[in-house]
């Protein structure tokens, strides 16, 4: 550990309103618990972006604002700058947060009683916003073998041709909230995978919503391909949602954008946007993050690599009831719990009261999930350690 990296230094974060932090009582039953849930990070945003906020916050005025053209100039040179997509800027629409947005979306291109395909286990607000859309979850659940998750594409085809189970309605599959990367499973989809749900979906005229807000945070090794980048007609077909927030930890300004290419699709969404404003701090951070950003990343990612080839070594040496899924992107370790033969409510007990930890509990994201923890490692070292010591001495006391 570097006592002079930036993210070695702990900042306690209680007495801010952290959701991470000071709802751990409320939430988990206790206050003294390593924190690795919620995605977020503890470590400080990017300097640059804090001065830029530092220079609005200057000007006395906050009233209604809206994306400069500025803002879009620099997100749409940054796709293509990182990613290779080129895409055009009146493509590009300003959201607050990405949960919200999905909901707008699904509420914009659905009816009640529509059915929106997810693909488990998944990141559980994807779960709520098609319910409160009134709409069906229709699951399309993942596939783990020899320790990595892949697409099941044959059930897709088949769920979405129907069934005498399932049968065929005429709003069948409307959507596909996709997640790339995945979360929690931290698969980084390959151009070939994504290239074939394409095909799957077109083939049934059931459109893409690619949540791919963790697309900067892969891991070496790995490479984050633009689901909506690969194919025109694919393009067509995707509403591609990201932010800076998991990047350059800025989550609580509430500030995402969609890339929405088929001008049918924008106009209807545009049409029934009214109420999605947008956070004058959001807007100056995001600029800030693209234009400026690089440098934070590079080491942010040099340090998140780091932590969790620690994370999975010292689980592997040390705990070996329990296995770590290793994460092609993300900073969430999805970690297989079922060899300590405990049910999903004994799992949550043991590992709030024994270990004393806060982490999301499998279950939550949908079948598979059972048996499973999701554990945020983009924390100092040190935070991270002693969490690895609780869980060793927990486990330990339970095989002995």
């Amino acid at each position: 550990m570097n006592n002079h990296d930036p993210f070695d230094r702990v900042i306690d974060r209680r007495g801010t309103g952290s959701e991470k932090w000071d709802h751990l009582e409320a939430l988990f039953g206790a206050s003294d618990l390593v924190s690795l849930w919620v995605a977020d990070m503890d470590f400080p945003s990017p300097e640059p972006v804090i001065a830029a906020m530092r220079r609005r916050l200057e000007h006395p005025v906050f009233g209604y604002t809206h994306p400069e053209p500025s803002l879009i100039h620099a997100v749409v040179e940054r796709l293509e700058r990182r990613f290779g997509w080129r895409v055009q800027p009146e493509w590009v629409i300003v959201t607050p947060g990405m949960v919200t947005t999905l909901h707008a979306l699904i509420r914009t291109f659905t009816r009640p009683g529509d059915e929106v395909v997810v693909q488990p286990p998944v990141y559980y607000p994807f779960f709520r916003v098609v319910q409160n859309a009134g709409c069906r979850v229709l699951e399309n659940p993942l596939v783990l073998e020899d320790g990595r998750y892949r697409m099941d594409l044959e059930g897709l085809d088949t769920l979405l041709r129907g069934s005498s189970r399932f049968p065929v309605r005429r709003a069948r599959g409307r959507l596909l909230v996709l997640c790339n990367p995945h979360n929690p499973v931290g698969r980084a989809w390959t151009p070939g995978e994504l290239a074939a749900l394409g095909e799957v979906c077109a083939a049934h005229e059931v459109a893409i919503i690619s949540d791919e807000i963790h697309a900067d945070l892969v891991l070496d090794g790995f490479r984050h391909t633009v689901t909506a980048s690969l194919a025109p007609a694919l393009e067509q077909n995707t509403i591609t949602l990201m932010s800076a927030s998991k990047t350059f930890n800025l989550a609580g300004l509430d500030t995402s954008f969609a890339v929405i290419p088929r001008a049918e699709h924008l106009a209807r969404f545009l049409a029934g946007r009214e109420s999605l404003g947008a956070n004058i701090f959001g807007l100056v951070a995001l600029e800030a993050a693209c234009t400026s950003g690089d440098e934070y990343l590079a080491h942010l990612l040099t340090y998140l690599n780091a932590n969790m080839r620690y994370f999975i070594a010292e689980v592997e040496k040390r705990i070996p009831a329990v296995k770590v899924i290793r994460p092609e992107a993300t900073y969430l370790a999805w970690v297989d719990m079922r060899g300590l033969g405990m049910d999903p409510i004994a799992l949550q007990s043991f590992v709030r009261t024994r270990a004393r930890l806060a982490v999301d509990d499998g279950f939550a994201f949908g079948p598979g999930g059972k048996g499973f923890i999701r554990v945020n490692v983009a924390c100092p070292r040190s935070v991270l350690a002693e969490a690895i010591d609780r869980l060793e001495r927990a486990v330990s006391g339970v095989r002995s």
